[in-house]
């Protein structure tokens, strides 16, 4: 099968396990098929699949995201010690772990082809990430705290694992808590990214997003708490801040210089 093969496949396996699904016309452009493979991928609940489906999926999506371009962290140039701004694609970063902003439920996003990286993460990887963070949240049996993280595997991503950690929401002014609850998340993929020997780290911009928190004072969070981790811990460790939008790159950069 090439490509598109693939993904007309993909489409009407996916198609084929809700009754309500079956009579979804395939569009015959390829971005249109795209977005439809993306939304049933988004919209699905954890649960087994074929062997096969998996096997073509795994194929499909790789290919995918080398047509993206993967960069490796050896190409990046660092700005200070073991310290890099990485302006791209997350899920096109080849390292040991990226982080997801995700949600309180922790098993990704459920809104067809909405923009947010939990979204971008789960599309990518494929469906096997959402039935691993189910299972991890099956076994806590409640939602995951903000401020805290969840490692899995990254399944089809370039990077080896995918940190998930939950951050805070902001509504109205950013409180002495919420500021806490974001360095928080930084220690708490820190922690867990050290606990299983990993070398190298991506950030996203956590909780700047959807969530609102407010991008400058979330960046100087981000590296105050790295900078702190690395001089209480010894651990050596190559970090990324990965920025999408030109604004939170002039952020970093000026904190970082």
């Amino acid at each position: 099968m090439d490509q598109n093969e693939k993904r007309v496949y993909l489409i009407k396996a996916l198609l084929s396990e809700n009754a309500e699904y079956r009579n979804i016309r395939i569009p015959r452009e390829s971005s249109g098929q795209k977005a439809l493979l993306r939304s049933l991928m988004n919209i699905r609940r954890p649960g087994k699949i074929s062997e096969e489906f998996l096997k073509i999926q795994d194929e499909y999506l790789q290919t995918e995201i080398a047509e993206k371009g993967i960069t490796e962290l050896e190409g990046l140039v660092p700005v200070d010690h073991g310290l890099y701004i990485w302006q791209g694609d997350i899920t096109t970063l080849r390292c040991d772990a990226i982080v997801n902003a995700a949600n309180s439920g922790m098993i990704g996003c459920f809104v067809p082809c909405h923009g947010c990286i939990d979204n971008v993460i789960h599309t990518f990887s494929g469906i096997q990430l959402r039935s691993a963070c189910a299972e991890l949240m099956a076994k806590q049996g409640h939602e995951e705290p903000t401020g805290s993280a969840k490692i899995t595997p990254a399944f089809n991503l370039p990077c080896r694992y995918v940190i998930h950690t939950v951050g805070p929401i902001i509504t109205s002014g950013v409180t002495k808590r919420e500021e806490e609850q974001l360095a928080s998340c930084y220690r708490s993929c820190l922690k867990l990214a050290e606990t299983n020997g990993l070398q190298s780290i991506a950030f996203c911009c956590i909780s700047t997003g959807e969530f609102h928190f407010p991008n400058d004072r979330a960046a100087e969070i981000a590296v105050r708490t790295v900078k702190q981790y690395q001089a209480e811990t010894s651990y050596k460790m190559e970090v990324i801040f990965n920025v999408f939008k030109d604004i939170d790159r002039e952020i970093y950069r000026n904190i970082l210089g």
